[in-house]
């Protein structure tokens, strides 16, 4: 019998990919099934032993399946994917619209009575969401900065895509060092948004194109980039692969704050390699817990604030005592 935690993938997109090499890696996990909305005989997938399954015969696997990730959008999948598949199997998701993640939600834990549903896993929301609320609980008297990058920016470069007369692009994000110097000090500094981050693009145009035109369009595009300092270049399409192929990000999670006469500064930072293998990493994990929280009954919308650090980890609590505490 074999005691794995079954694990099925919905989506194989970069973070999808990601998932599969956390859950190849983790001794305690096999990997079932990844599902598909693309053509299942054209997909190629890393694991051999795992099936290649089209997405809307998911819930025929709803007996083999501990734990599904979920590895869609939070723009469009996740919102519709959420709910469908809260309601029959043990979830694990990364969705990341902060502002709608109240509502996001709402909706998984009408439907998770059930199972157990862990939403926003990945580093913002969640590890950055966690180093928030620990610092702030530890340092009340104090104010709480995230600094993101340096890194790609997913949402951002596909906006630029998106503006006419672009063939291909990257956007990074880029934290301002001297907006962290002064959150380092101690100042507790009000700091606007341009003060925070610079956005850094790097854009193929298409051939004819009014460069002028495309960079003020970006320079101007509402949510993304008016309220930040924006730095426009133009490549050629051999620079852009050769310079700008991978996916790197990370930030900074700092805290000022008083007890007392004294002042304190508490920082949390990420370095990834990969974006999205990392996020990977961090899914896998809550997948982990997922499963033994619904082994207990932990039934419902859960987020990183609810999952005990114990449930997260292949070790048993007694060995993570004598060797981490």
């Amino acid at each position: 019998m074999n005691d794995k935690i079954q694990v099925g993938i919905v989506g194989y997109g970069n973070i999808g990919r990601g998932v599969e090499k956390a859950v190849l890696a983790a001794p305690d996990m096999e990997l079932r099934a990844v599902f598909t909305r693309r053509s299942v005989g054209e997909l190629k997938i890393a694991c051999g032993n795992a099936d290649v399954l089209a997405l809307d015969s998911a819930e025929e696997l709803a007996d083999e399946i501990d734990v599904m990730l979920l590895c869609g959008g939070s723009a469009t999948d996740l919102p519709e994917q959420g709910p469908r598949f809260a309601a029959r199997f043990n979830i694990v998701d990364s969705y990341d619209n902060h502002a709608k993640i109240p509502e996001y939600m709402a909706a998984i834990d009408a439907v998770a009575k059930e199972t157990t549903a862990i939403i926003s896993s990945g580093w913002d929301p969640g590890l950055f969401s966690m180093m928030r609320l620990l610092f702030g609980s530890t340092l009340p008297d104090g104010m709480c900065y995230t600094f993101w990058g340096r890194g790609v920016s997913q949402g951002h470069s596909d906006a630029i895509r998106r503006v006419e007369g672009v063939k291909n692009a990257v956007q990074y994000t880029i934290p301002m060092e001297a907006a962290i110097d002064a959150v380092r000090s101690g100042a507790r500094p009000e700091l606007e948004t341009r003060q925070k981050h610079l956005r850094e693009c790097f854009v193929v145009a298409l051939p004819g194109a009014d460069k002028k035109r495309i960079e003020e369009s970006i320079k101007m595009m509402p949510h993304y980039f008016a309220d930040y300092d924006t730095i426009v270049n133009f490549i050629s399409d051999e620079e852009l692969d050769a310079d700008h192929r991978g996916m790197p990000h990370g930030g900074t999670v700092l805290h000022s704050g008083r007890t007392g006469l004294n002042e304190h500064v508490a920082e949390f930072s990420l370095k990834l390699g990969s974006n999205p293998e990392f996020t990977g990493s961090v899914m896998a994990a809550y997948a982990r817990a997922a499963y033994r929280m619904s082994r207990e009954g932990l039934f419902g919308a859960k987020t990183v604030f609810d999952v005990p650090l114990v449930f997260l980890s292949d070790k048993d609590r007694q060995t993570l005592i004598k060797e981490m505490l």
